[in-house]
């Protein structure tokens, strides 16, 4: 079963109410808050119990980049990536274009667009980001600004030529 996703996003992902479940029982554990810094390009970042993300966007390029290091292990093989975000404006974006680095850490997304993924941070609870059998689970709950002041970011960066 195929799920409304951007044409720029080939699959979604589908968390199991089991997976939620687990994911929702550790949420209440400490997470430092999500940050924005211009410099030396647009970058939102979040320290999850798991993982360290980060999403920055390069106005020279134009390119929009997700990156989630695991903080012990590694990603797991997978032909797709996703996210679902819990909250009033639930939803569930996917992709196959993920890579992985050399070492397996980090997870990494590019694309001229990242609206949908954006538009989950900003106005949701719960973000789970999966590959294969594992998922990530992150507090959206001081997201909000950040990523406010991130989606501004663009358009303050005059283009380079």
């Amino acid at each position: 079963m195929r799920c409304p996703c951007p044409t720029h996003l080939a699959r979604c992902v589908y968390v199991t109410p089991m997976r939620l479940a687990l994911i929702l029982a550790v949420l209440p554990l400490p997470a430092i808050a999500w940050e924005f810094s211009p410099d030396p390009i647009c970058t939102l970042t979040h320290q999850a119990q798991d993982a360290e993300i980060a999403i920055t966007y390069d106005v020279r390029l134009p390119e929009y980049a997700l990156f989630i290091t695991l903080r012990t292990g590694r990603w797991p093989a997978s032909d797709t990536f996703g996210m679902a975000f819990v909250g009033p404006r639930a939803g569930k974006i996917g992709t196959s274009q993920q890579t992985l680095s050399a070492d397996g850490a980090t997870l990494t997304v590019r694309d001229r667009g990242f609206g949908n993924v954006l538009d989950g941070l900003e106005f949701n609870d719960t973000a789970i980001a999966a590959s294969g059998d594992l998922a990530i689970a992150m507090s959206l709950a001081d997201a909000p600004e950040a990523v406010r002041a991130f989606r501004d970011c663009p358009r303050n960066d005059p283009p380079l030529s």
